[in-house]
């Protein structure tokens, strides 16, 4: 029977597009292979606003503080653990749309995640071809950035998942 973790952990993501590209952080080294890619943001912490964790993480992981837009899309999925036994964590993720200062270039921030060897601009038209994570921002992410309006995208489960 697989194990989820009791707490519900919110995160945030920051959705940043320029000229048909996403920022992306680039990350490597985990157990199962292959290189995967997300979008900045993290955990929040105790006490801490939304809007504060992702301008904390996007500090951390891409160097830059970003300018906050509107929230766009609230998920909630199940995600494996990297433990073992494995274990799972219900999370709901809120996305907001960012801007970057004009001239900023991907690079690493001073406390990048421990998988994170990159930061990159993907062409948006590209997602499909690449393993985000989670999976289903590669249909989300071309979604959102058609619509003016919030919306919640319902729940995604990791297909290793099983509540038997």
């Amino acid at each position: 029977m697989s194990e989820i973790e009791p707490q519900i952990r919110n995160a945030v993501r920051g959705l940043i597009v320029r000229d048909n590209q996403v920022l992306l952080l680039k990350k490597d080294g985990y157990e199962t292979g292959g290189v995967r890619y997300a979008l900045p943001g993290g955990g929040q912490d105790a006490g801490e606003s939304l809007l504060d964790t992702l301008l904390r993480e996007c500090e951390e992981e891409i160097g830059c503080r970003v300018t906050t837009g509107n929230l766009v899309s609230v998920n909630d999925f199940i995600k494996r653990r990297d433990t073992e036994p494995v274990r799972w964590r219900h999370v709901v993720e809120f996305l907001f749309c960012c801007e970057l200062p004009i001239g900023y270039r991907p690079h690493n921030g001073p406390a990048p995640d421990k998988h994170q060897v990159d930061v990159v601009w993907m062409p948006i038209d590209q997602l499909s071809d690449i393993q985000l994570f989670p999976q289903y921002l590669g249909e989300l992410i071309p979604r959102v950035c058609q619509q003016q309006h919030a919306t919640y995208q319902g729940r995604f489960v990791d297909p290793g998942f099983s509540r038997s």
